[in-house]
């Protein structure tokens, strides 16, 4: 990753979406920065998702989201994908598509066009697929994948882009125990690297032991903001998820092997 790319963060000032006659969002600030990742918490219909597409230029919005110190406005489409790559919860893919077809999917905003592709890209999409724990998968079709295997192919097509600032929409949803452990792990890991990373993630205790800061929202509101532990605490998440928060009551689990886990050295 480019030095000078590393040290983008995104910023929303006042970020507002309605989508049909409903307003999902009002007026949302927020920041994220390299090094980091930024948690965003709350209940189902919260806005979560919705500030995530927002983020990544997919919704309509009112106010203002900068990429570094460029607007995202002011960004053509490839150069916008050459700073932030956006992972969904579930792809929408269903074209008979290899798995090395669709991570080759994220080199499109440095090849300027559909020709083949460069000795650049090739090892691009190998490393990609390496870091995302998908080397296994080469050959296969993406669309026979389980879940698990398919949101490993796309987070390697996110860092097949070389993106600095990765958005990830509920990562490690309908992934089982060890899967979601090896996101979890591989995320934490991108950060360390000086990737800017905003997640939406559904359980608490995961966005505890891998985030840094946090947003809870609650109707398109900002409830709280600030490091996650003091965002994932008794009163926040009782005027929230009307529930109280129990600690040390979640059984835990650790790596079997964590020789296995491999390396993300750029």
């Amino acid at each position: 990753m480019p030095e000078d790319a590393a040290r983008l963060a995104v910023r929303a000032t006042r970020v507002s979406v309605t989508l049909g006659s409903r307003r999902v969002l009002h007026e949302v600030d927020l920041e994220a920065k390299p090094g980091e990742v930024l948690a965003l918490l709350g209940p189902n219909g919260a806005g979560k998702s919705t500030l995530l597409r927002a983020l990544a230029g997919l919704v309509p919005f009112r106010g203002q989201i900068a990429l570094g110190d460029t607007d995202i406005a002011a960004l053509a489409p490839p150069e916008r994908a050459r700073r932030i790559s956006y992972v969904p919860q579930r792809s929408l893919l269903r074209s008979a598509l290899s798995v090395d077809e669709v991570v080759a999917l994220g080199r499109y905003a440095h090849r300027g066009g559909w020709g083949g592709l460069s000795k650049a890209d090739r090892l691009a999409i190998d490393h990609a697929l390496e870091t995302a724990h998908a080397r296994g998968l080469r050959g296969r079709i993406f669309t026979q994948l389980s879940v698990g295997e398919q949101q490993r192919v796309l987070l390697a097509r996110a860092l097949a882009t070389d993106a600095p600032i990765l958005l990830l929409d509920e990562p490690t949803a309908a992934l089982d125990v060890g899967e979601g452990m090896a996101v979890l792990r591989l995320i934490s890991r991108l950060a360390e690297r000086q990737h800017t990373i905003v997640v939406v993630l559904h359980d608490l205790a995961d966005a505890r032991s891998t985030t840094d800061r946090a947003l809870l929202l609650e109707e398109g509101h900002v409830v709280e903001r600030g490091p996650t532990n003091d965002v994932v605490a008794p009163g926040p998440i009782r005027a929230v998820y009307g529930v109280e928060l129990i600690e040390n009551a979640r059984i835990g689990f650790a790596p079997a092997d964590p020789g296995e886990e491999g390396s993300v050295d750029g």
